[in-house]
């Protein structure tokens, strides 16, 4: 029997063990992938703490996947073949018998299967998933930058380029954090004139080494909405910080027509008034990940602009003390785990 090793967790809130594990086959229509490497997301904390419903102990976490396909389940399309580099994000496959999935929009799938929550995550040297949520890696990117760009790159790049923002609009990223530089990057790269938002005026010479055109100080005297107002007003602000007052912070720095797009998953409300909205016809909305197809375009333009994420990359066995300096903010700006 064939084994691999898996770093899971028996209880909400435990620490991670690595433990060995009989090596799964791939059933229909499903593949198994010789992990490479694999992201922490702040996301996973959700599934170690059972705070979403349906959680099974032990779990394995990890929807930041990159590896190569190493057996092919029966039905499997022809597209794919044993040897392929592929990643798997947030977007884990979908049922395809939904009313969002029979519209096409197959992110907003009522039966999502988020890898680490419907099956066993990338914390693991292997790993099933189904073919529809396979996203082919380009040749110039390694697993490890790969990785993370299937859930926090795909999250800023499909954020902003489904946004209302076009080139040479001005565009704000609030927060520049284990998304936010990445978005920073994205934004520049698609030729937004683009203003970073983060607290402290030392964060001012990173932001601009990313790309920024402007880099806006949340603690300094003069608000962010009037910084943004000084600047004509933000066709788009990006929300990464995942912190209710900071988000709300920024809406009456839109322009007219003006749209937040929310990805910071804060628990708190949001604090606005339904005249902030009416006055200027501002929009507010929430935005998931996207599709494999969507990660693959991710992959694809970073290859093609040269954008990397900023990593910290640690062996699996070290996956408990990786999750616990992402938990603590401490991370500059994703840690990754690597497989030998």
């Amino acid at each position: 029997m064939s084994t691999h090793r898996v770093a899971q967790v028996t209880e909400s809130g435990g620490r991670f063990e690595i433990v060995e594990r009989e090596v799964p086959e791939p059933g229909p229509r499903h593949v198994r992938i010789t992990v490479e490497a694999c992201g922490v997301c702040h996301s996973d904390a959700l599934f170690v703490n059972a705070a979403v419903p349906g959680i099974r102990f032990p779990v394995v976490p990890g929807h930041e996947i990159a590896g190569r396909i190493d057996e092919l389940g029966e039905g499997t399309d022809d597209i794919w073949q044993v040897g392929d580099r592929v990643a798997v994000g947030w977007f884990g496959g979908s049922c395809g018998h939904c009313t969002p999935c029979r519209q096409g929009d197959f992110i907003s799938c009522v039966n999502l299967k988020v890898p680490g929550w419907a099956y066993d995550g990338g914390f693991a040297e292997k790993v099933i998933a189904p073919e529809d949520a396979l996203a082919r890696i380009p040749d110039a990117l390694a697993a490890p930058d790969a990785a993370p760009l299937a859930c926090a790159g795909i999250t800023v790049f499909n954020g902003l380029r489904r946004s209302s923002a076009r080139p040479g609009d001005l565009v704000a990223v609030l927060g520049i954090g284990g998304l936010g530089h990445l978005g920073v990057r994205y934004a520049t790269a698609m030729g937004f004139e683009t203003v970073a938002i983060a607290r402290g005026a030392d964060k001012a010479d990173f932001a601009k080494q990313l790309g920024a055109h402007h880099y806006i100080d949340s603690t300094a005297d003069t608000s962010v909405a009037q910084a943004l107002q000084s600047l004509g007003g933000a066709r788009v602000v990006l929300a990464t910080a995942a912190n209710s007052d900071a988000i709300t912070a920024t809406l009456e720095g839109l322009g007219h027509r003006g749209e937040l797009v929310v990805l910071g998953a804060a628990a708190e409300p949001m604090r606005i008034s339904p005249a902030q909205l009416i006055m200027g016809g501002r929009v507010v909305r929430g935005h998931a990940s996207g599709t494999s197809q969507d990660t693959e375009d991710t992959m694809a333009f970073s290859a093609l602009h040269g954008i990397r994420p900023m990593i910290e990359p640690v062996p699996l066995d070290q996956a408990d003390a990786a999750y616990r300096r992402m938990m603590s903010g401490a991370a500059r700006f994703r840690m990754v785990l690597t497989m030998p």
